[in-house]
């Protein structure tokens, strides 16, 4: 047989198996029971709903759904397959708690395993329980102090800005923040120093911006590589960026491995290295030192490959989320003033420039403050899960049907996929209230009861999930958030640099903020500063 003919042949076998999977793909959803669910029409055969969704704002266009459609629904995604959308919690929580059932899909483990390597927030079932570290109370505590610190450096930076400009000064807050987060995580993760605030440039801080920027729009290509796994040795744009940005925190993952073994090695052995005491408190330590337990069976054990996909995790998760969501909490506090003054006379009463993370809890004001930015402005809006066997998800409010039928449980089949509604249900009326979508902290003095039901694992809400698939760094980030807050509301006022209007949020992983008007500039939150006149320099 000739080459010509060979090809052919191949090519035909491809083309066979790709007609098979594409007539069962759609002999599935068009016999799937979520056909008789309302729900938005489809706008079109490739795309489904997915533009609209992808031109509104997270979770917008989910909401409005609900509200014509009702809380249980259905909608087209890519190629016209169904997608279970939900926010009745009994459903959600169905879903949450049933992690063997309810995984993230194949496609969005690749997209994900593209920027974090398959650490924890990747793999599944028990993989992901052998990957998962526990980060208590204590071990946050301890490193409180580092959170402060590199707070009071991120606020002596914004003074330094401003003194160049003036009485007040523009600043880019996202920029700055995702720096101080992430020298944060370098230390608190790792023990090692990225110094992102004392340098102009770094180059793992332009590896993240690369591996996060929001794209300003959907590529075909990259959807068929997404869903045929055969083709995605096929180039695609930002391709060799995003693989050179991936090798550089590969090189750094190795380099901190290696460094945090040779650590604990010192520690285990008495000694100091460098003139510093050993006694490893950062993640990473505490994950190696987990791991090599005698309590541990060797089975249960991680490998140095499986030891070093969390540090793309904890860099990612670490310092993408917390920045985030305090460049949100600052954008909210721009919008009222009155809550900005009003958490500045909370936080200027305490007498100290460095609190601990128990006088940082004791601060009613600020927690309600963080609570409701992570209400309204959750960094990750939404999530996805497929289901892999067949299963009925129970219903709390029963749904009627297009054929009228009414419904107090869904069958699903193997393969479906379901939209986790964080923002949707952190803002929902139906729990929150009519005012459900505006920002306001005193609504924490007095929990709404059915709040309770939402199966967050913190705070009443689904901003770090619930679960066993919840955030594990919930409370590192929320313990960073309050330093941040503490520290730069003491020390500045703030206002929008741009109207309300032209700041608008795209998502990649997190939520981000973007200019209308000057979307190439990529992702930015321009604030202008002014330094509280009683804060001394």
């Amino acid at each position: 047989m000739g080459y010509q003919q060979l090809l052919l042949a191949l090519l035909g076998s491809l083309g066979l198996y790709l007609a098979y999977k594409l007539a069962k793909v759609l002999y599935d959803q068009w016999t799937s029971p979520l056909r008789a669910l309302p729900g938005p029409p489809s706008s079109s055969w490739i795309y489904g709903n997915m533009k609209e969704i992808y031109e509104a704002e997270n979770s917008v266009l989910h909401e409005k759904w609900v509200e014509e459609y009702g809380s249980t629904i259905t909608y087209k995604a890519y190629f016209g397959m169904n997608r279970f959308y939900t926010t009745d919690v009994k459903a959600v929580n169905h879903i949450l708690m049933n992690d063997y059932i309810y995984q993230k899909p194949e496609q969005t483990r690749f997209a994900l395993s593209r920027v974090l390597g398959n650490g924890v927030l990747v793999v599944e079932e028990d993989k992901h329980k052998q990957q998962n570290p526990a980060f208590g109370p204590a071990h946050i505590r301890e490193l409180t102090e580092i959170f402060v610190d590199k707070a009071i450096e991120l606020r002596d930076v914004w003074k330094r800005e401003i003194d160049s400009q003036g009485e007040t000064g523009r600043v880019e807050i996202l920029s700055w923040l995702s720096k101080m987060t992430l020298d944060v995580i370098g230390q608190a993760g790792f023990n090692y120093k990225f110094n992102a605030l004392s340098n102009a440039k770094s180059e793992l801080n332009d590896a993240f911006s690369i591996l996060f920027q929001s794209s300003t729009r959907i590529s075909l290509l990259g959807l068929i590589k997404v869903f045929i796994p055969a083709l995605r040795f096929i180039p695609s744009e930002g391709d060799a960026k995003a693989k050179a940005a991936m090798t550089t925190m590969k090189r750094v993952a190795n380099e901190l491995l290696r460094d945090s073994k040779m650590g604990l090695m010192a520690e285990d052995n008495n000694t100091k290295m460098n003139n510093k005491s050993l006694k490893g408190r950062d993640l990473l330590s505490l994950l190696l030192r987990a791991n090599t337990s005698k309590d541990l069976p060797a089975h249960q054990r991680m490998s140095d490959e499986d030891v070093m996909a969390q540090v793309p995790t904890f860099l990612v998760a670490g310092h993408e989320t917390t920045s985030v969501a305090t460049t949100w909490a600052l954008y909210a506090l721009c919008l009222d003033i009155g809550i900005q003054d009003k958490l500045r006379e909370e936080l200027l009463a305490v007498g100290t420039d460095n609190p601990t993370m128990d006088e940082l809890n004791s601060l009613p004001y600020l927690d309600a403050v963080v609570r409701e930015t992570l209400r309204v402005h959750s960094p990750v809006g939404s999530t996805i899960r497929v289901a892999v066997k067949d299963d009925i998800i129970p219903l709390g409010k029963p749904v009627r049907d297009r054929n009228g039928k009414l419904l107090d449980g869904i069958p699903v089949r193997k393969g479906q996929s379901f939209l986790i509604p964080v923002l949707a249900l952190n803002r929902d009326k139906s729990i929150w209230g009519s005012d459900a979508g505006e920002f306001k902290p005193e609504r924490w003095q007095n929990t709404p009861p059915r709040a309770g039901s939402i199966p967050g694992v913190w705070g009443n809400m689904m901003s770090f999930l619930g679960g066993p698939r919840a955030c594990i760094g919930y409370r590192f980030s929320l313990v960073e958030m309050k330093a941040l807050l503490f520290t730069l509301i003491r020390a500045f006022e703030f206002e929008l640099g741009v109207p309300k209007e032209d700041i608008i949020k795209k998502t990649s992983l997190v939520q981000r903020p973007l200019l209308k008007s000057d979307m190439a500039a990529g992702n930015q939150m321009p604030l202008i500063l002014k330094p509280v006149s009683r804060i001394s320099d």
